[in-house]
Formats: C-alpha cells, sequence, structure tokens
C-alpha cells in the first residue's frame, strides 16, 4: 500500500511516499521514500518495522537443549535453519562432535531446504514484480519490445519469446508459477524425509538427528531430487534470459537497486571430516564447508575466518526503539583463544526495549537494531549485506576457491554447477561468474544458480551418506551434558543470508541467548554512526524507470530492489510483554466453588 505526501525542498520539488506494509512475506516492513519525479530518483528512503517479538529476552533462564526447539519458531519459513544454526551453537558450548552420517543428514535436510525456499520466492513471489501483468501496467513499452524478442534458450525452455517467459510468471495463471507450487511441495517432501517435519524440524538434536538412516530413506530422497532436476535445467536459463533482456532494453537498469559491494557469508554444509565445533578449531571446520564462509569489500575477500568474522561483529542502534547496554554486565570479556570480546557483541548484548512513537525525520523509527562488522583494517563499521542469501554464497565461495567435489566446483572467479542427465534433459553444466554489480537483477539471478547449486550438491551427500549406509556406519548421535558454564556460537545461513546463535550457559541454564539471521542485518535502519542499512541504501538515489507519473506511480523498481534481498520480518524483530498491566478480571458465572 503506496502513500504519497508533497514534501517542501529548497533545491527540488519531493514527494513522500510510503510502502507500508511491503506484502507477499510479511505484514511489518514499511519503507519510507522521497521521491524526486523531475529528475525520476529516489532521494531518501528508511526501512521501519511496527514489530518486537524478543526471544532474545525470554530465552533466559530456559534449559539450553530447548534453545533449538524454541528459535525454530522465531519464524515460520526458515525455523529449520535457526535450529540448525542453534544447534551448531549447542554443540560448540557442550564440547561435542556429531557422527559424519548426521552431518550428512542435516546437510541433505538444509539442502532441500534451499531448493525450497529460493524456488518459492523466486517464482511465485518475486516474479510476480516481473510477469506480463506488472511490466503491462509499469512499462507497456518494454512488453511491446518483449513480445518481438526471441528468447536465447528457447530450445531449453520452450518460451519463444520474452514476453512468453513474462506470461509464465502470471499469478495463479503462468505454467511456471504453477509448476513451481508444486515443485515446492516436492522439495518439501524431501526436507521432511531428513528433518521430519517442516519447518520446525522434529528430529535435529545437539549432537545428532534422530532420523533412521536407510537406504529407502536415500532413495526416495533421491528419486524426487531427480524430478526437480528437470525442473531447475529450465529454471535458470529462463531467469537468464528475461534478466539479461532488462539490461538490453533498459539501458541504465544496472543501477536499480546497486549499492557498494558489502557481502557476508557465515557458510553452509559442515564437512564431518573437519567439523568437530570446537572454536579453536573454527577456522579450519569454516573452510571446509561446502558453502565458503567470508566477506568481500568492494570485490576482494578480505576473510575466509569464522574467528575473524565472529569478532567483528557488532550490533550498533541509532534509529532503533531500544535502551544501549553500555553500562549492563560484560557476559564475555574473551573468546577460547584470549581475543578480546566488544561489549556490542551478541554474547554481550542486552536487549532492552524501549516503545516510542516513529520519528522519520531524525529520531528512531524501527525495531529492527542495526548489525555491523567492524573492519579493522580502516575503522569502519560495515553494513554488510547478504545479497538475498545467494549472491553472497556464491560470490564468496567462487573467489575463495576451496570447494570441489566433482558437482560444484569454485574456480576464483566463478562456481560451476553440474547437474547430471534426468528424464528430460542430459546433463548440465551451468556456471555462475562473479557479475559487475550487486544490484537488484544480479541478486534474483543468483538465486535460480543457487538453486541448482543446492540440488547439485546434494548428490554428493546422498553419495557420502549411502556410503556410510554400506558400510554399516548408522551412528547418527552423540551423547552428552550440558556443563555448567559455557559459551558456543553456530554460524549457519538462512536461505536470505547470514546466521549466527551466539549461546551463553551459567549455573546450567540460558544465561543470554542472541540469534543474528539476515534479517536485521538487512533490514536494519541508520545506525549511530549515520550509516544506512542495505534496504535504505540500495533504494535511496535509485533511478526510476517505470513510465508511470505521480498520480499512478507504482513503485516497480523500489519493489523490485526490497524484494531482491528476500525480506522477512520476524526473524528481526521479537515478541516482548514487559511488566504488563491488569485491566479487568473476569469470573464466569457458570464456575461455582469446587468446579
Amino acid at each position: 500500500m503506496a502513500t504519497r505526501t508533497e514534501t517542501p525542498a529548497e533545491a527540488r520539488k519531493l514527494v513522500s511516499m510510503a510502502w507500508d506494509p511491503i506484502t507477499r512475506i510479511i505484514g511489518n516492513l514499511g519503507i519510507y521514500t522521497k521521491i524526486d519525479f523531475d529528475n525520476r530518483e529516489v532521494v531518501e528512503c528508511k526501512s521501519t518495522s511496527s514489530i518486537f517479538r524478543g526471544y532474545s529476552v525470554f530465552m533466559k533462564g530456559k534449559d539450553p537443549r530447548d534453545a533449538h526447539f524454541i528459535t525454530s519458531r522465531i519464524c515460520g519459513i526458515c525455523g529449520d535453519n535457526h535450529a540448525t544454526c542453534s544447534i551448531y551453537a549447542q554443540n560448540m558450548a557442550y564440547g561435542i562432535q556429531m557422527p559424519p552420517l548426521a552431518e550428512w543428514i542435516v546437510n541433505l535436510g538444509e539442502a532441500a531446504e534451499y531448493m525450497f525456499d529460493h524456488t518459492i520466492f523466486q517464482d511465485n513471489l518475486v516474479f510476480v514484480d516481473f510477469c506480463e501483468q506488472m511490466v503491462k501496467e509499469t512499462n507497456p513499452r518494454l512488453l511491446e519490445r518483449a513480445e518481438s524478442t526471441p528468447a536465447p534458450h528457447a530450445d531449453i525452455h520452450g518460451k519463444r519469446t520474452i514476453a512468453d517467459i513474462m506470461r509464465a510468471f502470471n499469478p495463479f495463471t503462468g505454467d511456471m508459477y504453477v509448476e513451481a507450487l508444486q515443485m515446492s511441495r516436492l522439495t518439501r517432501e524431501m526436507f521432511c524425509l531428513m528433518e521430519g517435519r517442516h519447518v520446525h524440524p522434529s528430529t535435529l538434536y545437539p549432537g545428532g538427528v534422530g532420523t533412521m538412516p536407510s537406504p529407502q530413506l536415500f532413495s526416495d530422497y533421491l528419486v524426487r531430487l531427480m524430478r526437480f532436476l528437470d525442473f531447475v535445467k529450465r529454471l535458470v536459463p529462463m531467469n537468464d534470459d528475461l534478466f539479461d533482456f532488462f539490461y538490453e532494453a533498459m539501458p541504465g537498469y544496472e543501477e536499480v537497486g546497486q549499492r557498494r559491494i558489502l557481502l557476508g557469508c557465515w557458510g553452509s554444509f559442515m564437512n564431518p571430516e573437519f567439523a568437530d565445533y570446537r572454536y579453536d578449531h573454527m577456522t579450519q571446520w569454516g573452510r571446509a564447508m561446502y558453502v565458503t564462509p567470508g566477506i568481500v569489500v568492494d570485490g576482494e575477500l578480505i576473510t575466509t575466518d569464522l574467528v575473524e568474522i565472529n569478532l567483528g561483529m557488532r550490533i550498533l542502534l541509532g534509529s532503533s526503539y531500544y535502551e544501549d547496554w553500555t553500562d549492563q554486565e560484560m557476559f564475555v570479556t574473551h573468546d577460547p583463544l584470549g581475543n578480546p570480546i566488544d561489549r556490542r557483541h551478541p554474547w554481550n548484548q542486552t536487549t532492552i526495549p524501549k516503545p516510542q512513537k516513529r520519528d522519520l525525520e531524525g529520531g528512531n523509527y524501527s525495531w529492527v537494531m542495526s548489525p555491523r562488522w567492524y573492519d579493522r583494517r580502516t575503522g569502519d563499521h560495515l553494513a554488510l549485506d547478504t545479497g538475498g542469501g545467494a549472491l553472497a554464497r556464491l560470490w564468496v565461495t567462487a573467489l575463495a576457491g576451496l570447494v570441489d567435489v566433482g558437482y560444484v566446483k569454485a574456480t576464483g572467479n566463478s562456481v560451476r554447477i553440474n547437474l547430471p542427465k534426468s528424464a528430460a534433459f542430459p546433463e548440465m553444466e551451468f556456471e555462475w561468474k562473479v557479475p559487475q554489480w550487486s544490484n537488484t537483477i544480479e541478486r534474483d539471478r543468483a538465486r535460480a544458480y543457487f538453486v541448482a547449486y543446492a540440488a547439485a550438491i546434494a548428490f554428493y551427500f546422498l553419495e557420502q551418506a549411502m556410503d556410510h549406509v554400506r558400510r554399516g556406519d548408522l551412528r547418527v548421535f552423540q551423547e552428552f551434558e550440558v556443563p555448567d558454564e559455557a559459551i558456543g556460537c553456530g554460524f549457519h545461513e538462512a536461505v536470505r543470508g547470514v546466521l549466527s546463535h551466539h549461546l551463553v550457559i551459567r549455573d546450567g541454564k540460558i544465561a543470554n541467548y542472541h540469534p543474528y539471521p539476515p534479517t536485521p542485518w538487512n533490514a536494519s535502519p541508520r545506525d549511530s554512526y549515520g550509516t544506512p542499512g542495505p534496504y535504505e541504501d540500495a533504494v535511496q538515489g535509485l533511478r526510476i524507470f517505470e513510465e508511470n507519473g505521480p498520480e499512478n506511480f507504482k513503485g516497480i523498481d523500489i519493489m523490485r530492489t526490497v524484494r531482491s534481498f528476500d525480506p522477512c520480518l520476524p526473524c528481526g524483530v521479537h515478541m516482548y510483554l514487559g511488566n504488563g498491566k491488569l485491566i479487568e478480571q473476569r469470573h464466569s458465572p457458570f464456575l461455582g466453588a469446587g468446579r
């Protein structure tokens, strides 16, 4: 829903427009802009969230063994990512290592989640902004050109023109839209085979899994994966054809959603050979992941070290509805390697809500805090983004060049993805190449490639799991005890990007717990240094290509940009009841004494 008001300005005439709520995922995200229609530019953008939920508040005092079950309820979309990350943090705190087969099972479940979530978001939510009906309403001249533009990969996906691709994504009627819904059911089944229930897993535990491994289990997964391959092999070239057309047909469109290349990835898919979860080994087992952790600044991969990534995390305020915690207790002063831990690190955060009226003109305006990464080289607090998850994962993995398992190979400037022969198509290789820009189109393009990446590497995980079954190594759980005092941190990739859980145990209970998913990294407001969050930064300064004028402006380029990050607000803000106030107490006349 968009609203508009005139805003006086000395240099130019600005129109204030708001989209609140941003729909399709969750209705608590608002985007407030000031637009110069004369110069076709978004001059200012602020990202707001209107709800607070507070898991970091009510996790205190809980049994740490319940942490993954509780935190999976943070979100109804990426709950399994939270459960997995919580288990990683608990494994570190308890000092345990999962049996290899358990790791392969978790990897297969998470691969299915990436396939499921990226597919349904890309094809049933993002592509509504690129479908025939939407383009007709916002850029009719572009649609006319699309009608006469041949699709370069028509021989693979079967769509003769670019307009045919757009029609395929029309909601409820487009064939790709409908097929994506069917594929979401298929990939959900794959997930449930490994993790028991979607989206709140019932078979994941610290120390392993409750999934019973058998040839039938992995065969059932494989049958569904083979069916999914035919879909993926059409999806990637169809995405490329459409996105390349936008670049060609609208010169300058690469500027839409473009921001400085500041990408973070915390890594995904543990390698059982290295994953002992010891903090002092975290650099090694982090680099052994099948998606490499790392941070890219201005195109340069500056670290792949999870210890360095952990030490650089800072939670800033500035425009959020919270009291500062600088006078609160420090839970962790040094990590297990002796490195000092900053007061603004998640291990030391104390969440103190301060509800107030939203002030978009120089005051506080969001329930989302402002995570930043401290770059020791420059002293800057970097507003990293996740590129919607897929862009950062592929970019870091490509530059690191550490992954090579046959089905996927990182080359130093690209990622090669090999998909085996399937029912409708021969073996195919796709190559995702590091792009020039971190922008709207490339965030969306990477998502299709990562669906292919997850499908390809799932074959490798299946091979490893079946090898354990053939050898009779069916161990999937390691016994453990909860220590009286410990700390732990888990690093993983939610579908939308970076995910970490930081845990402090005292007297056998949770003393502090902070989950940091991709949402606060991407949706953060301006921090205490005045740095805008990634949504704000990507929209602010955006060049407008929509043909509509101010009176019937839909803001399609703004919506495409925000949605390219895969926005979802439940992970960024959480429930809080406070002390409460009794307003009225009633007694039922039907409940008498002794009843």
